[in-house]
């Protein structure tokens, strides 16, 4: 096969020297695979397969499970630290919950690699995540229907609330009100203004993809925020 453009998303020990990962792929998705001797002392791909730097990789195998045959570098990690990193973190827990085994995402790869961009910098990382969150959704078929259940266009002056069922809005407290979500389906989900309303309905659309299990990225992150506010006073 051709190398194929790809991301680490996940990787955990397998048996002595090996290690199983989830890689997020351009033209193929999620792709699950046994990388063997990864884990090897003195092992070269063992520092190429790192999160957050680009690769290229080839694979074999027709099941489920692959064969990793190639790994080579095409370009420096993004160095991530604190926030930024655990931002990444997040993003690849979510990808690697949510993402079927060999959908391809063509546009989830993209926006995934313009986010490895933007999290050194503090003021692009909401925007990154949000556009991200919204990728993902769309390839799932799960993005919210900015109407009431029966189509009806959103009254600016109520506030409502997602249904997960319908992928509408119901009316309901406390809630977005229609006004904001208007300018949600109309317009740039980074918009500053609307950070908070997006990651709202985006963590709302997002909840029945990612079941009952708790994201371990979110905990630590409202562990950092709590160290942070704890050293402010």
């Amino acid at each position: 096969m051709t190398p194929e453009p790809a991301f680490l998303l996940h990787k955990r020990p397998y048996r002595e020297t090996s290690a199983l990962v989830d890689l997020l792929t351009l033209a193929q998705g999620r792709v699950r695979a046994v990388a063997q001797g990864v884990q090897r002392p003195g092992s070269r791909s063992r520092g190429r397969l790192q999160p957050f730097a680009p690769l290229h990789v080839t694979w074999t195998g027709s099941g489920e499970l692959k064969r990793l045959r190639l790994m080579e570098s095409r370009g420096g990690a993004a160095l991530l630290a604190g926030e930024g990193l655990l931002c990444g973190l997040y993003a690849n827990e979510l990808l690697t919950r949510t993402l079927p085994v060999e959908l391809p995402v063509p546009e989830v790869f993209a926006f995934y690699g313009a986010l490895l961009e933007a999290l050194p910098r503090p003021e692009g990382r909401a925007a990154a995540l949000r556009r991200l969150e919204v990728s993902l959704l769309d390839a799932l078929d799960a993005l919210p229907r900015f109407s009431e259940p029966d189509g009806r266009a959103l009254d600016p002056q109520r506030r409502y609330v997602l249904d997960a069922g319908s992928r509408a809005f119901l009316p309901g407290e406390p809630g977005l009100d229609g006004r904001t979500l208007r300018l949600l389906a109309a317009g740039d989900w980074g918009e500053p203004g609307l950070s908070g309303p997006a990651k709202a309905v985006t963590r709302a659309a997002l909840a029945p993809l990612l079941g009952a299990r708790p994201l371990r990225s979110r905990e630590l992150m409202r562990q950092l925020a709590e160290r942070r506010r704890g050293g402010s006073h």
